[in-house]
């Protein structure tokens, strides 16, 4: 099946029809049941305060030091807060420092935000998915600001407090401005979450991922720099104005909600990162243990013919890690339940791990199942139907190659 182009827009919000989505970060637990019982009484509609209501501003300020509600701006989820960030940043006067830091992988709309701002993104890759600070102190004295996000989207890898306190140093002594996207702060499993802290630090968050509100579109910002608050402010009246006050009130609510909630659900995230992780490493895979967040980004050979043929054969979403600037991975989120992991395990873990495309056949080591490391391709004729029974059906057969559908079908050339 010829491989066509691939877009976020083909995948995000899209289910049902026997489709199973590892692509979407849109987690499937409910919400904190109070922030529904505003609804049935709910009666107001007219237009809010552009900064963002007022209850809403004053809870999360007891959240962070230092602050009051004119701290915040609550923004169309934590994506409008990051573009209006950007967008007054670079409008700013002095061109000579005209760039943005981002780590790579990043996340995958960091690269169009910044270029739709006016300014250039510059990137320092990461080592073992974690911000290799020399390469980012070369890079850093010539931009304007940097994008941090930790945990991260899309490797879940969560970086030390020794690199964020020297970013933090750094951003300070250069006055760059630094934007933290913290929106899985809440969703890690090694450590606390470590604020950076400083007069340029504009921290974004959400409650897409804490409180799984995807759909309703809150997201804010919090600065201690106030003129950068009111610039942002007087931007958003001229582009999206007021934030939904009906999401607001509901996002008032989950603010309420005790931290047993986030730790039940952070227990329920590592468990499916266990499963997942585990599977795809005893098959060979070469992929960095998620230390938060929901994803996994493994090395698969051809990534967007393994995407499209998942995603066309057999209604399974994964996005392409060249959206994430990691041409040789692909990302899968792990915020779906634990059946639909285990039921797509056999069709994924083995078309994209176990084996790598070679013309029309599968060439790879079997590892994990019974009779593991036989070779496919050298592999004595008589083990090979044996190997590929344990997969459900029958198979054909020529000179010790195995011709079994479920495999190949998600394969370029089947």
């Amino acid at each position: 099946m010829k491989t066509g182009k691939i877009s976020p827009s083909m995948f995000i919000g899209v289910c049902g029809k026997g489709i199973i989505s590892f692509g979407s970060g849109q987690p499937d637990l409910p919400p904190p049941e109070r922030v529904f019982k505003i609804l049935p009484q709910y009666r107001d509609f007219k237009y809010g305060l552009i900064q963002g209501q007022v209850n809403l501003r004053k809870a999360l300020a007891r959240q962070y030091p230092r602050s009051t509600a004119e701290n915040f701006v609550i923004t169309n989820g934590a994506s409008e807060a990051l573009d209006l960030t950007l967008r007054v940043i670079g409008s700013m006067n002095g061109k000579e420092k005209n760039k943005v830091l981002i780590h790579r992988p990043y996340y995958y709309t960091y690269p169009h935000l910044v270029r739709y701002a006016g300014m250039e993104p510059v990137f320092t890759d990461m080592v073992d998915g974690r911000i290799d600070f020399d390469d980012f102190e070369k890079k850093v004295v010539d931009c304007r600001a940097v994008i941090i996000n930790s945990p991260s989207n899309p490797t879940g890898r969560v970086e030390s407090v020794k690199t964020l306190k020297q970013i933090e140093k750094m951003a300070g002594d250069l006055g760059i401005y630094v934007l933290s996207d913290e929106v899985y702060k809440d969703l890690i499993y090694v450590r606390e979450n470590y604020l950076i802290k400083g007069p340029h630090v504009v921290t974004i968050n959400s409650f897409s991922k804490t409180y799984n509100m995807c759909g309703l579109r809150v997201g804010y910002l919090w600065s201690l720099d106030k003129k950068l608050v009111n610039n942002i402010i007087e931007m958003k009246t001229r582009t999206s104005m007021n934030t939904s006050i009906l999401s607001q009130e509901m996002a008032y609510e989950a603010t309420k909600t005790p931290r047993s909630f986030i730790d039940k659900q952070v227990n329920i995230w590592k468990q499916r990162r266990d499963l997942i992780y585990k599977g795809l490493v005893d098959i060979g895979l070469d992929l960095w243990k998620p230390e938060g967040a929901f994803y996994v980004l493994p090395k698969i050979k051809k990534p967007k013919d393994f995407v499209w043929n998942m995603f066309k054969r057999h209604k399974v979403i994964t996005y392409p890690g060249e959206w994430f600037g990691a041409n040789d991975r692909v990302r899968f989120s792990y915020a779906l339940d634990v059946d639909k992991i285990e039921a797509t395990g056999t069709t994924y873990t083995t078309a994209a791990t176990y084996f790598t495309a070679s013309g029309d056949w599968l060439t790879g080591k079997l590892t994990g199942i019974p009779a593991a490391g036989v070779d496919l391709i050298t592999g004595a004729a008589s083990t090979v139907p044996a190997i590929c029974a344990t997969f459900g059906n029958a198979s054909t057969v020529t000179a010790g190659k195995c011709r079994y559908h479920a495999l190949i079908t998600v394969l370029p050339g089947k």
